[in-house]
This record gives C-alpha cells, structure tokens and sequence, in this order.
C-alpha cells in the first residue's frame, strides 16, 4: 500500500505547472523573497571609496574555502578604501559557494553583501570564480572611480558617519510626533 501511495503523489504532480514553464523562453522570472541569499556585492562608500578592508574575516567564515581575499595597504597617492588597507584581490568561487551568509555576517564593514540575483549559470569553471570588478556595486551619480583621496569629511569621524561636506549632523530626539502632540 505505501509504494502505490508514494506513486500517486508522483503521478499527480508530475502534470502540474511548475514557476519554470515559461523560462527562460517567455522572459517570466521568479521573483524571489527580499531576504533571498544570491549573488555577492562588495559595497561602497558615498564617495565611490570601497568598504572592503581586506580583513579577511569573510574568508575566515567561509565553511566551504569559496572566499580568496587579499589584503594591500592604501597610500595617499594611491586610496581604494578609506582606512589603511583595502582588498586588493577578491574572489569568490560559485562552484563552492553555499550561499549560507556566513561571510556577510563577519564583514565588520558591511562591505559584503548579498543581492537577490540567482542567475549563476555558465560555460566554463573559470568563469564561476568572480573577481573584484564583478562583485564590486556600480558607481552611482556622485560617486568618484578609485583611487581617490577620501571626500566626506575633513576628519574620519566625519567620514564614517558619512557626512558630505556641507552636511549637518541629526540633532532631533527621535520623538517628533510627541512634542507636536504637546502643541
């Protein structure tokens, strides 16, 4: 009786639709959830600057070794990051990757993220294995290409609150409906 059970469940799923009838022939895409672990993303700062310190704790993290940091230090001819040193080389390995979110809970920075893109398909093995320039997020109006000198602030602490230079810092309470309430 449990074989022939386990086979009418198969028989009858076998003919429903499935999400995937259409792609990628008919352009239907999956929407996936907002907390959906994809493809990685090294994030920036408002200037342009990159996050990433080459620290190396993404790696660290990493339980299947898919991670390959290489950390250099920034000069003032030369800055890619706004603290001593930056990521000079960056992969990670998608053939390896299990898409856990390790890595982007150890990022002290929150240099590392993860996007919601889940197309990881390719040709070849080398083309699994992302570099810095894939990983790192496009350039966004106002932000300036690297290497650069860092543009938020005239001192650090400027910098990381990520003030622009004619910014002024967040002087409210926090509790603006109660005092209009008190009006």
């Amino acid at each position: 009786m449990g074989a022939w059970s386990g086979f009418g469940i198969t028989f009858r799923t076998m003919f429903r639709k499935t999400f995937t009838q259409g792609y990628p022939q008919k352009g239907e895409e999956k929407i996936t959830a907002p907390r959906y672990h994809g493809r990685h993303q090294l994030n920036r700062w408002p200037d342009g600057l990159e996050k990433c310190v080459g620290c190396e704790l993404c790696a660290w993290a990493c339980p299947a070794d898919a991670i390959y940091v290489e950390g250099a230090d920034n000069t003032e001819e030369e800055r890619y990051s706004p603290g001593e040193r930056y990521g000079k080389v960056y992969q990670i390995n998608y053939l390896r990757c299990i898409l856990c979110g390790y890595c982007i809970e150890a990022c002290p920075t929150r240099a590392l993220t993860m996007t919601n893109d889940f197309k990881f398909s390719n040709r070849t093995r080398e083309l699994m294995i992302y570099e810095k320039d894939q990983l790192l997020a496009p350039l966004l109006p106002g932000m300036e290409e690297p290497p650069h000198p860092r543009r938020l602030g005239a001192d650090e602490k400027d910098y990381f609150l990520g003030l622009p230079p004619t910014g002024q810092p967040d002087t409210r309470t926090g509790q603006p409906a109660a005092k209009e309430a008190e009006k």
